[in-house]
């Protein structure tokens, strides 16, 4: 596939991450207190389909191992709202079913090589791991948000969230210069004020 095509996938579920921060960043502000509102799972969920794909057809491991932590988290969130049973059933079974889909197709291809994504020749072992765990922290937020939400049966974004958000997105920053992957690097630096200004609405509506 064409590389431009590639990073245009990449760019689009950035900016739809961006997107989902600004509006959750613009609703808090309006109330002075962090919110969470129901578009902010909903867009999440499409980019993080769209970042799969990305980092699938970019052979990289850590990629599609923070998305696919992720993914069925954003779809709990969105029940827990109640907004998943408003979309088309179709939709759902897409959506619910697509990255098991995409793995048993590959598999079956001989198209998905564990070896070339964990063995990648631009990405030496080191780097790996550096992303890898990246990843794995910053997804680590949405389980700790997850669990909160549970207990609360309620869906909030707590302090926890935000300083797991930004501790993240800068291993990440970190990975994405060294990887030279301008996707990861534009769609973490404007995340990280957003996760900062959070941090700081929260630690003033406590105070």
């Amino acid at each position: 596939m064409n590389s431009w095509l590639v990073y245009s996938i990449g760019f689009t579920a950035q900016i739809l991450f961006s997107t989902r921060l600004l509006l959750q960043w613009i609703a808090s502000e309006k109330q002075k207190k962090v919110l969470t509102p129901a578009r902010f799972w909903k867009v999440s969920l499409f980019a993080s389909f769209l970042l799969f794909v990305y980092g699938y057809l970019r052979s990289d491991f850590s990629i599609m191992l923070g998305q696919a932590l992720t993914y069925f988290i954003y779809i709990r969130n969105m029940q827990l709202q109640g907004e998943w049973k408003k979309m088309a059933k179709w939709l759902r079974l897409f959506l619910y079913f697509f990255p098991v889909l995409l793995f048993m197709y590959s598999y079956n291809n001989n198209t998905y090589d564990i070896e070339k994504l964990l063995y990648n020749e631009n990405i030496p072992l080191w780097l790996l791991v550096l992303g890898s765990s990246a990843q794995v922290i910053f997804t680590f937020r949405f389980v700790y948000q997850w669990v909160y939400s549970e207990k609360v049966k309620e869906s909030v974004l707590p302090l926890g969230f935000w300083l797991l958000s930004f501790s993240g997105s800068v291993l990440i920053l970190i990975y994405a210069v060294l990887r030279k992957d301008p996707v990861l690097f534009v769609g973490h630096i404007v995340g990280s004020v957003i996760y900062v200004r959070n941090m700081v609405l929260i630690r003033r509506e406590h105070d």
